[in-house]
């Protein structure tokens, strides 16, 4: 195995190839510590060890890092630390490090999306912004069954009422048709605008 390139990132950090392949980001004087030069022979032995003892542990901290700045899905961290440079293989080996610990969970996610949105978005909404962000969908499934429910879609077509200043009550027939489209354009169903129209119509 050789060292075929070492291409500066900035003052202190490198890109390491190894036999033309991209292999691992070392810093400065890690390059001295582990003897890595450019055109020079590198073991296996020698680059497990960086592997292990640098890099892996490197990647677990930053992992740590992110999920602590903010909740994060299981593709949006893996799409994070490939940002950084880290391996696939060491990346996938850092997701399951985090879920070990309970610390990556994309059913919880799920379920702490809906639970925040469900009363000022549809359910269409919502499952189309969950699947952007990589998780599953029987996971998506899952949490829409422990978490929604026909309730909060009225809730959240009366909050449009209110953020749109709306009174069904006042409302002629042409409005009336293009307020149902609109809401159906945004994922409601037709049933629970129709009962949510009719209960305000039934308060005046």
């Amino acid at each position: 195995m050789v060292v075929t390139k070492i291409e500066a990132l900035t003052k202190i950090k490198y890109k390491i190839y190894i036999d033309g392949q991209f292999a691992f980001v070392l810093y400065k004087g890690e390059l001295s510590c582990y003897g890595v030069a450019e055109e020079e022979e590198i073991s296996q032995e020698t680059v497990e060890k960086i592997r292990t003892e640098i890099v892996l542990k490197r990647a677990k901290r930053r992992a740590l890092h992110l999920l602590e700045d903010m909740d994060r899905t299981e593709e949006e961290l893996s799409r994070k630390l490939i940002q950084g440079m880290y391996p696939g293989d060491i990346v996938e080996k850092v997701l399951e490090y985090v879920k070990s610990f309970g610390y990556l969970n994309d059913l919880r996610y799920a379920e702490q999306f809906i639970l925040s949105r469900k009363d000022k978005k549809s359910r269409k909404e919502i499952y189309a912004l969950l699947t952007q962000k990589g998780i599953d969908r029987e996971k998506i499934d899952q949490a829409f069954v422990t978490c929604y429910e026909e309730e909060a879609e009225k809730e959240a077509i009366l909050a449009v009422f209110r953020k749109k200043r709306i009174d069904p009550r006042k409302m002629d027939e042409m409005q009336m048709h293009k307020i149902y489209a609109y809401l159906a354009r945004k994922g409601f169903r037709y049933e629970a605008v129709r009962q949510v129209i009719q209960n305000c119509n039934d308060n005046a």
